[in-house]
This record gives C-alpha cells, sequence and structure tokens, in this order.
C-alpha cells in the first residue's frame, strides 16, 4: 500500500498480471515497456502510469529510474524467445543481459531500492544437475543472474532472481507458446500439430508466479537468493495436451510428431524447498484446474 513500483515488461504476460496486481494491492505502479503502453493494454489499470523506455540505452535506463525513484523495482522485460535460432544471439544479448545490466547499474545509485529480476528455468541449477543452457535465451538469463549475485555481493543491492518454470494461464498472447496454441486451435475447430510430446515440464500457474513477486519484494531475507518458482511436478507435454483436450471435451485429436522435438530440451522442474523456506510461498493452483481457467479466459477473449 502506497509503495512505489516499477514493472519493466508491463505489456507482457506475466508483466501484465503482475502490474495489475500490485494495483490492487494499492502500490503506485509504473508500467514501462519498450513500446508506448497504450490505455486500453488489456489487463493494464487505468491508474497505472505508463512509461516508454528502451532499457538497452544506458541513458534512458538512468533517466528513468532517476524520475520515478521506485521502491521496488520488478523486471520482466526482455527477448522471451527460447528457440535455437543463431539470429536470436545478438537480440537476446542486447536486451536480456545489457537491459538487465543497466538496470542493475543505475538502480544501484538509488538508496534502498529493491530489485526482483525474472530469470529462466533453463539456466543451471541443482534441480536440472546444472544442465548448460540449451539456448541463447537462456545463457544471457544465466549470465543476467551472475549479475545480479555480484551487484548484491559488491554494491549491495538487494535484488532477488526468480526463475519460473513453465508458466501458463489467462492473458497468454503469445501462439508460438503450447497452451495458447492448444486454446485457440480447439477453438477454431483446428486440429494441431505438435511435437513428440515427450519433453516433461514443470508448469505453474502464472497467479501462483505472481503471487512469489510480490513476496520477494515483501521479504528481507530474498535479498541475494535465486529461488526457482515451479510446482516440483514433472508432466509430459503429451499428457497436459491430452488434459486440456479432455477438459474441452472436443472431438479432435491431437498430430503428435507433426512437429519436430526441439533440441537439447532437457526436463525443468522447479527446487522448491527454498522458496518456501524463504519466501513462504508454494504453487496453489493445480494444473486441470488452471487449464479450466485458462481455456474460459480464451472462449472469452479470442
Amino acid at each position: 500500500m502506497g509503495r512505489k513500483v516499477l514493472v519493466t515488461g508491463a505489456s507482457g504476460f506475466i508483466g501484465g498480471r503482475l502490474a495489475l496486481r500490485l494495483d490492487g494491492m494499492g502500490a503506485e505502479v509504473h508500467a514501462v515497456s519498450r513500446n508506448p503502453v497504450h490505455r486500453q493494454e488489456p489487463g493494464l489499470s487505468e491508474r497505472t502510469i505508463r512509461h516508454a523506455a528502451d532499457l538497452r540505452d544506458r541513458e534512458t535506463t538512468g533517466t528513468l529510474l532517476r524520475k520515478i525513484r521506485p521502491d521496488v523495482v520488478f523486471h520482466l522485460a526482455g527477448e522471451v524467445d527460447g528457440a535455437r535460432d543463431l539470429d536470436l544471439v545478438l537480440p537476446t544479448l542486447e536486451s536480456n543481459l545489457l537491459g538487465t545490466v543497466n538496470l542493475l547499474t543505475h538502480a544501484s545509485a538509488l538508496s534502498g531500492v529493491r530489485v526482483i529480476l525474472c530469470g529462466s528455468s533453463e539456466e543451471p541449477r541443482p534441480a536440472n544437475e546444472q544442465s548448460p543452457p540449451p539456448s541463447p535465451y537462456a545463457m544471457t538469463k544465466w549470465a543476467a543472474t551472475g549479475y545480479a549475485q555480484l551487484f548484491h555481493r559488491l554494491w549491495g543491492v538487494p535484488v532477488t532472481v526468480l526463475r519460473p518454470t513453465m508458466v501458463y494461464g489467462p492473458g497468454q498472447r503469445d501462439a508460438r507458446k503450447l497452451v495458447p496454441y492448444l486454446a485457440l486451435s480447439l477453438l477454431r475447430g483446428e486440429e494441431p500439430g505438435l511435437t513428440s510430446g515427450s519433453k516433461q515440464a514443470d508448469w505453474v500457474y502464472v497467479d501462483d508466479v505472481v503471487d512469489a513477486f510480490v513476496l520477494a519484494a515483501e521479504t528481507d531475507r530474498a535479498a541475494g537468493q535465486v529461488l526457482d518458482v515451479g510446482t516440483g511436478v514433472l508432466t509430459s507435454v503429451r499428457e497436459t495436451v491430452e488434459l486440456l483436450f479432455r477438459i474441452s471435451g472436443t472431438s479432435l485429436r491431437p498430430r503428435f510428431g507433426a512437429v519436430a522435438d526441439r533440441p537439447l530440451d532437457v526436463a525443468q522442474t522447479a527446487g522448491t524447498g527454498p522458496a518456501a523456506e524463504i519466501l513462504g510461498w508454494k504453487a496453489v493452483v493445480g494444473l486441470e484446474e488452471g487449464l479450466r481457467r485458462t481455456l474460459a479466459w480464451y472462449a472469452e477473449h479470442r
């Protein structure tokens, strides 16, 4: 209540959901996106103060932070594409690493500001047996986590990194992602073309993830921590797809094997203990209930 918060990537899936939650909690919310965020942006409150800023530019980032002087920065902006394409190396490097370092550099000059970063479950972690990053996106997130820890150790910046697993739920508009693709295909009466479905994933509902971000900003012990955010339960893509089809009641069938499996995929489950111990957080929405809510949202908003 009454705290000034800055949310980067506020036009995105998690960022928009988080901005709306913070507004409902009585915070003064400043939503930042690379492109102008319009008043009619879905999910954002009319009270939210919009800013357009490219965090890849150091001076722009500094001006923004000095103008707002937030109590908390939630950094969710970046290039969110886990494809294994060479063309993604530079865009992800500039958006996800340079943008984060610019933000941390200027935040370090503001007294008392808390910074919460969104990492990736594809970073090397105990829960995935320290598997190396499989994509340009994951590599930049791993490097950004390293810089966050450096800023905390060397300059005392109270920064926390949260690494969500496979986030899904209402409001995810990127049809390249599995759940939106499936939901929209079902609503159009189309049979989706999929991989073999063998990949194992830890599916976590978006509102549970938002809870974790809020708790990280409120918990002093979270400073300097890197925490997984997930359920700790692995479910294959095939099982997830079949569950969503059962929920929908459709007679359509998924076309497994129509698309090649992505290289270097490994199961990405969360180590749930640290987030439970430090934040008092655990996921509460099960996969079936979360998929029901999500499908209902797409039926209403498609």
